[in-house]
């Protein structure tokens, strides 16, 4: 499954992309640490990757996870992620949204691209209701890819998730699907 606009597209990742996965990841590990979760060095490998993967697999069969490699229509290069997690049924519709990008594509607009695509495919394939996003409050720049969608903060979330070796606060962000269609 693929979606596209004009400079970038989300495909869902299988697991023959685990080596583009492990260079994604190994080439930003300076970078990446600042913003997600803690990981041992074990993340830094082929096997890894690939456990990782085949378990998001498994999780997608569900309708659990989603996760969508972003990759630039030009060169095919993968150069991110944007992940749809959490996802709940019945009387809440509802799911988590997580997202992140190469350092050197930060910036050119491929961030609030990717979390476009990764909406339409939450509230049209999934019909979902409600979409969920928490970012630290230092990250500005995840932040203004939210405000860019139309996200509404919510609250702050203290001590959210350990990164980099200690607890860090998050902001809380959610979209509607009446949101969403309503300024598309």
């Amino acid at each position: 499954m693929s979606i596209n606009v004009e400079r970038i597209y989300l495909r869902l990742l299988e697991i023959s992309d685990s080596e583009e996965q492990l260079h994604l990841n190994t080439r930003n590990r300076d970078f990446f640490k600042h913003y997600l979760f803690t990981v041992d060095d074990s993340y830094y490998t082929i096997e890894k990757q690939r456990e990782m993967l085949t378990d998001t697999k498994k999780l997608e069969e569900q309708g659990q996870k989603y996760l969508f490699g972003v990759f630039l229509k030009e060169s095919n290069k993968l150069i991110g992620n944007v992940i749809i997690t959490d996802v709940i049924r019945g009387s809440i519709q509802s799911c988590n949204l997580g997202y992140y990008l190469d350092q050197t594509c930060n910036g050119k607009g491929y961030g609030t691209e990717a979390v476009r695509l990764g909406l339409e495919y939450v509230f049209s394939d999934l019909k979902l209701h409600r979409i969920e996003a928490k970012v630290m409050p230092k990250n500005k720049g995840s932040i203004r890819i939210l405000e860019k969608l139309d996200f509404q903060q919510e609250g702050l979330c203290r001590k959210n998730a350990f990164i980099n070796g200690k607890w860090e606060d998050h902001f809380l962000f959610s979209l509607l699907a009446e949101e969403f269609y309503k300024n598309k």
